[in-house]
């Protein structure tokens, strides 16, 4: 019994693992030439503090700055918009305790408790735009569970910014 409850709470526990690892996903125009595009400047970044819409800002400028692009007020040959949002994600967990069975009018002898977790979720998207055609070069997003401390949030930010940029700019398909 101890041997399956063990193996029980093995399971549960990478689940859990899986569950609250950051979602990155990025999608880009196939056509375009990010060779081209050396400049950006900041559209819009909206996020629920000012406090995260300078960390946002923050971390995608040090990506896009670590991979040769310059940051400029105007007339830059790309523009990049952020738009970071959180929600509550709820998820039900039974636990049943006894060990109770079918019996001739039904089931009989255990206990089952239903608590609802709440876990708060963060989902940050990053759009580079063409700034002459307004066209969408690329989108990088992320979804990752927060902390109630904002120094580890900050830091899940940076982590997950910087795997979104991983393989930016993308290379060119031939």
């Amino acid at each position: 019994m101890k041997s399956t409850l063990l193996r029980t709470l093995t399971i549960t526990a990478a689940f859990a693992c899986i569950a609250f690892a950051a979602k990155i996903s990025t999608d880009y125009d196939h056509s375009a030439d990010f060779g081209r595009y050396k400049t950006y400047s900041w559209m819009k970044v909206q996020a629920k503090t000012s406090l995260w819409q300078d960390r946002i800002v923050r971390d995608v400028d040090s990506q896009l700055q670590a991979r040769g692009w310059t940051k400029v007020d105007s007339d830059a040959d790309a523009s990049v918009a952020a738009f970071g949002s959180t929600h509550d994600q709820r998820t039900l967990e039974t636990f049943y305790n006894g060990f109770g069975g079918w019996r001739w009018r039904g089931f009989d002898g255990g206990m089952a408790t239903t608590t609802v977790d709440v876990t708060k979720v963060g989902t940050l998207v990053v759009d580079v735009f063409d700034t002459q055609s307004k066209k969408l070069l690329w989108r990088g997003s992320s979804t990752d569970t927060l902390s109630d401390k904002a120094e580890k949030n900050e830091k899940k930010l940076e982590k997950d910014v910087t795997e979104m940029f991983k393989h930016f700019p993308p290379k060119p398909r031939g």
